[in-house]
């Protein structure tokens, strides 16, 4: 069994089509950089985030990218993080995004989870583990800089994508929905640094920040580490299209099941 500094290249080329919900708008333009978060189920996300038709592969890609006299950094990090799929890099990397997505970085980590776990089915799970920790860890993270740190750091960092009132709107949600606040944004594509950074903010006790973390993004990146463990590069089309619907889904449901206990 190959060890996972030692992971074998996938067998086909990535599509640069991973899980939907990357949340923030998409460039109206090719030089316009995204910001303001979008939806929380999104679908196609990195068509949308990229500028491209579904169908169009990823050498297409490339060659508009450097057809582009000023390409969006957005886009460019996107390219460089999954290129790294096809390195020794890979697993690191991934850490790396994981750790900081949850606070900071725009590029989410399930399209190279992804990638990663096509190219070696057997370590799908594992790595799926590797980035639920390095995502919650840097949950911490978000949350220190709400906590203490968001006059100097936190307010740049929302500014910077554009979330003041978002961010506004959460904080208050923590008052009535502190743990299932959590969850939700931990477990669906809503942008979970914004709710790191708040929950931080709003002075959320770390008992309830923290177990909240660990079953959202636990339930979210081992979910789609089994799906490609069990089913490899055929899954890749069902979870960009279906992936953010279901979490939805169970999160309404959840939501719902809790309101009917307090009947």
């Amino acid at each position: 069994m190959p060890s996972v500094m030692s992971m074998r290249k996938p067998s086909t080329k990535f599509s640069l089509q991973g899980p939907p919900g990357l949340p923030y708008v998409a460039a109206s333009s090719p030089d316009q950089t995204p910001g303001v978060p979008l939806s929380c189920c999104s679908r196609n996300w990195s068509n949308a985030l990229l500028g491209r038709s579904p169908m169009a592969t990823s050498e297409d890609l490339e060659k508009k990218t450097s057809a582009t006299s000023a390409p969006s950094l957005l886009r460019r990090l996107y390219l460089r993080v999954l290129a790294e799929a096809e390195t020794s890099r890979g697993p690191a990397v991934l850490a790396a995004v994981a750790f900081t997505e949850s606070s900071f970085f725009p590029i989410p980590p399930d399209p190279l989870l992804i990638a990663l776990g096509i190219g070696a089915p057997r370590r799908a799970i594992p790595l799926a583990i590797l980035t639920t920790v390095m995502s919650v860890l840097g949950g911490l993270l978000g949350y220190a800089i709400g906590a203490w740190m968001m006059d100097t750091v936190g307010d740049s960092i929302i500014a910077l994508f554009g979330a003041q009132a978002t961010f506004e709107e959460v904080k208050g949600g923590f008052l009535a929905y502190g743990f299932l606040s959590v969850v939700t944004a931990a477990l669906t594509p809503i942008p979970y640094k914004i709710f790191t950074i708040a929950a931080g903010a709003a002075g959320l006790p770390l008992a309830i920040f923290i177990p909240a973390s660990i079953i959202g993004r636990g339930t979210r990146f081992i979910a789609e580490g089994i799906l490609v463990w069990r089913y490899g590069e055929p899954i890749r089309d069902f979870i960009d299209r279906w992936f953010a619907a279901l979490t939805i889904a169970a999160v309404i449901l959840g939501v719902l099941g809790v309101a009917l206990l307090q009947i």
